[in-house]
C-alpha cells in the first residue's frame, strides 16, 4: 500500500541558501559523532599510561558503544513528538558538555563516565540529520545530501586515526575532547537559527515510556556479552550466558509491549512496511559488514600480509574511500533514474564477488590485487546506503520521519556490534591461544603459523560475503517506490516537502 500523500505545509518553502546553511551545520554535528568514534582508538594506549589504569581502558569505548546504541531510536522517536531543532540542540549540548568533561577527566572512571554521556549525545547526531535533510529536501533529490553525509564518515573514518594520534603522541590526549567545543559551538551558532524555519510534521504523540526502557535494556544486556565474549569472559561463561538470556527475556517483553501497547515505541505499522522492513534488513547487514571489515582489515594487513600498523592503515584507503565513492554516485544518481535499486544491486552483487575472491585466495593475492578488491567491496557498499535510506524516509508518513529513521539507524548500529563480534570470534578461534585479544594480535602473530592467520581470516571475508549476499536479498526484495517530488531545475528553486 502506497504512503499517504504528504500534508500541506502552512509555512513558506526553504531558499537554497536556506538549505545549504542547515545542511552544513547538521554536516558538522555528524562529524561531531563520527570523529569521536574513531579519534580515540589510537589515542588509548597513552590514556591508560597517563592515567595509570590500563585494565578499564576498553570502557572508554564500550561505554560510548553502549549509550549511542541505546539512545538512537530514542531521538527519533522524540522528535517526532518535540520536533528536530529541540532534539539536535539538546543532543549538540551534551555531546559538547560530556566533552569537557572528559577533557578534564583526572582518571579512568570520571573519563568512562563521560564517554557514557557522549554517546548520549552522539546516538542522536546521525539519526537527527537524516531527518532533517528529510525535511528540506524531497525525495528524488534527496540522495545527493546522503552522499554528503557518507562523505563526512569517510573522512572521519580515515582521518580520526590520524588525528588521534598525533594529538596523543605530539601534543596531549585530551585535545580529542577540546577539539570537539569549537566545532559544536560552531555547529550550533549555525543552525539555531535557520532551524526554527524547519517544517514542522509533528502530531500528538504519548512516549512509550515503558517499551523505551525494554528495548535500552535489551540493547545494553546484548551489547555487552558482545563485547565481553571470548575476550573478557568465555563464551560460554555464566557472565555471558547470563547476559545473553537476560538480553533474550527483555527483548521478549520488548515484542509483547509492541503487541498491548496503544502507542508503542516502535509502531508496527512501520515494522511491517516493506521498505521499511527490508530496507532496513538490508542497511543493517551492509553496515554492519562495512564497521566489521574496517576494523578487521588492518589486522589483515599485518598479521597475514606483514604490512606495518602505518601502510595497514593506508592500505584501508580503498575500502572507506571507496565507500564514499558509490555512495555519493549512487545518492546523485537518484535524482536521475526511476530504477534507483539497480545500482546498488550491481554494487553489491560486484562486492559478493570480491569478498568471495578474497575468501579464495586471502594469502595469495599481491596487495595491489587485495586494495583493487577491497575498493570494489566499497564502492559496493556505498552504494547502498543512500538508497535504503531515501526509501524507507520515502515510504513513511512525515509525522512518523524520525521514528523510522530512528529505528533504520538503531539496527545498522546494533547489527554492526554483532558482525564485530562474530568477525572476533573466527579470528580468535582460529589463532589459538586463549587471552589473546584482537587488539593485541599484531604483536601475538609471530607465535602464530601463517596458514592458520590465513584460514582465519579465509572464513571472515567468507563471513563477510553471506552478510552482503543476505543485504543483497533484502534489497532485491524492497519494493520500489516512485520518489516523492519533482526533478530539480534549478538550484535556487528548491521546494520543502
Amino acid at each position: 500500500m502506497n504512503p499517504p500523500p504528504a500534508p500541506a505545509l502552512d509555512h513558506p518553502p526553504l531558499a537554497h541558501a536556506e538549505i545549504r546553511t542547515i545542511v552544513l551545520g547538521i554536516l558538522l554535528t555528524m562529524f561531531l559523532g563520527a570523529l569521536d568514534q574513531t579519534i580515540v582508538a589510537t589515542a588509548l594506549p597513552t590514556i591508560g599510561r597517563e592515567l595509570a589504569d590500563v585494565e578499564n581502558l576498553s570502557w572508554v569505548v564500550t561505554a560510548y558503544l553502549l549509550t549511542a546504541t541505546a539512545a538512537t531510536p530514542l531521538y527519533g522517536k522524540l522528535s517526532d513528538i518535540h520536533g528536530r531543532r529541540a532534539m539536535l540542540l539538546t543532543a549538540t549540548a551534551i555531546f559538547v558538555a560530556a566533552s569537557v568533561l572528559c577533557a578534564l577527566a583526572p582518571n579512568m572512571t570520571v573519563l568512562v563516565v563521560g564517554r557514557a554521556l557522549q554517546g548520549i549525545g552522539g546516538g542522536g547526531l546521525l539519526s537527527l540529520a537524516q531527518v532533517i535533510v528529510g525535511d528540506v529536501v524531497l525525495p528524488r533529490e534527496r540522495g545527493r545530501y546522503q552522499g554528503y553525509i557518507s562523505i563526512v564518515f569517510g573522512v572521519a573514518s580515515i582521518g580520526g586515526p590520524v588525528i588521534g594520534g598525533f594529538f596523543a603522541q605530539h601534543l596531549h590526549w585530551s585535545l580529542i575532547f577540546w577539539i570537539n567545543l569549537p566545532i559544536g559551538l560552531l555547529a550550533l551558532l549555525m543552525t539555531n537559527r535557520v532551524l526554527k524555519r524547519l517544517p514542522r510534521h509533528e502530531r500528538p504523540h504519548r512516549l512509550d515510556v515503558a517499551g523505551a526502557v525494554l528495548m535500552m535494556a535489551a540493547t545494553v544486556l546484548l551489547l555487552l556479552a558482545l563485547t565481553w565474549g571470548g575476550v573478557r569472559f568465555p563464551w560460554s561463561s555464566i557472565a555471558i550466558v547470563g547476559l545473553l538470556i537476560g538480553s533474550v527475556l527483555f527483548w521478549a517483553a520488548f515484542a509483547f509491549r509492541l503487541l498491548t501497547a496503544r502507542e508503542p515505541f516502535l509502531p508496527l505499522t512501520l515494522l511491517t512496511n516493506p521498505v521499511v522492513g527490508f530496507g532496513t534488513g538490508s542497511v543493517a547487514c551492509v553496515f554492519g559488514t562495512m564497521i566489521g571489515l574496517s576494523i578487521f582489515v588492518p589486522i589483515y594487513f599485518q598479521v597475514v600480509l606483514g604490512l606495518s600498523a602505518s601502510a595497514s592503515g593506508l592500505a584501508l584507503i580503498p575500502l572507506m574511500g571507496g565507500t564514499v565513492v558509490g555512495s555519493t554516485a549512487s545518492g546523485q544518481a537518484m535524482s536521475r533514474f526511476a530504477h534507483y535499486k539497480r545500482a546498488p544491486f550491481a554494487g553489491l552483487a560486484a562486492a559478493f564477488a570480491a569478498l568471495i575472491l578474497l575468501a579464495g585466495a586471502p594469502d595469495r593475492l599481491s596487495i595491489a590485487a587485495d586494495c583493487a578488491a577491497l575498493g570494489a567491496i566499497g564502492l559496493g557498499m556505498g552504494s547502498l546506503f543512500p538508497v535504503t535510506t531515501v526509501s524507507v524516509q520515502n515510504a513513511v508518513a512525515m509525522h512518523q520521519l524520525g521514528t523510522a529513521t530512528g529505528a533504520m539507524n538503531f539496527f545498522r548500529q546494533l547489527a554492526g556490534a554483532i558482525i564485530v563480534a562474530l568477525f572476533g570470534a573466527i579470528v580468535l578461534g582460529g589463532v589459538g591461544p586463549s587471552g589473546v585479544t584482537v587488539e593485541a594480535l599484531a604483536s601475538h602473530a609471530a607465535g602464530v603459523a601463517q596458514t592458520d592467520l590465513a584460514h582465519a581470516f579465509r572464513w571472515v571475508f567468507a563471513a563477510a560475503a553471506a552478510w552482503i549476499g543476505l543485504g543483497l536479498v533484502f534489497l532485491a526484495v524492497m519494493e520500489e517506490r516512485p520518489l516523492r517530488g519533482r526533478r530539480r531545475t534549478n538550484e535556487a528553486s528548491v521546494p520543502a516537502e
